[in-house]
């Protein structure tokens, strides 16, 4: 699975977050002990942010483009890889396999990746990976 890597945008296919867009953080093509099979550390857009149109106040604008992130590990064959790339550079060293040992970790890591989306997402970068998928 050479194409599984580092900032590659995929699509979930199964469980929860199924047709949710994310990005592929880490691959882990070997696994690790606790996942002794090929997986993906993934960080995605759980609630996506809601239309925003010029009429509305600036307090309702940035409430409505609020994001709601997830961080998982998910296996490679519940992934659908799209063409398209996403340039994370604040989340590659801080997210790593071992951030899901402690819940604390877990939600330090959330609100980095939270950030970090709605940086990209008000600057205008990337329009497409903001918006649902419609199927």
């Amino acid at each position: 699975m050479k194409f599984l890597k580092v900032g590659r945008v995929v699509i979930i296919t199964r469980g929860r977050y199924a047709g949710k867009k994310c990005v592929i953080i880490q691959p882990l093509d070997n696994g690790t002990k606790s996942h002794p099979f090929p997986h993906a550390l993934v960080a995605g857009i759980e609630r996506y942010p809601t239309q925003v149109t010029r009429r509305m106040s600036k307090k309702k604008q940035d409430k409505k483009s609020k994001i709601k992130p997830f961080v998982k590990q998910i296996n490679y064959t519940h992934l659908m890889p799209t063409r398209y790339t996403l340039e994370l550079e604040t989340l590659k060293g801080t997210l790593q396999a071992d951030t899901f040992k402690e819940v604390s970790q877990r939600e330090d890591a959330k609100k980095q990746v939270k950030k970090a989306f709605e940086e990209r997402y008000t600057s205008g970068k990337n329009r497409w990976f903001f918006t649902p998928l419609r199927f």
